[in-house]
């Protein structure tokens, strides 16, 4: 698909373009993991697809950070 502000950007659909880091099996795994109750029975689509968008956000910023600091190195504190 191309670069954004140095990451790279797949096509998984006609209509949405994803990083392809959140993975749905995992959130319901973690969501079990959180909910201790056990109260939250199963997870949206949509839950994923802002989860990649929040994740995408992040890392955008975080990158800008690093960069207006003069470092090629993405680090823990620029998040």
């Amino acid at each position: 698909m191309g670069w954004v502000d140095g990451i790279k950007i797949i096509k998984l659909t006609k209509t949405r373009s994803f990083m392809g880091l959140i993975i749905k099996s995992n959130i319901r795994k973690t969501v079990k993991e959180l909910d201790k109750t056990q109260e939250i029975t199963s997870v949206a689509d949509e839950v994923e697809q802002a989860l990649e968008r929040k994740t995408e956000e992040i890392l955008r910023d975080a990158i800008k950070r690093a960069k207006a600091n003069g470092r090629r190195t993405l680090q823990a504190r620029d998040l």
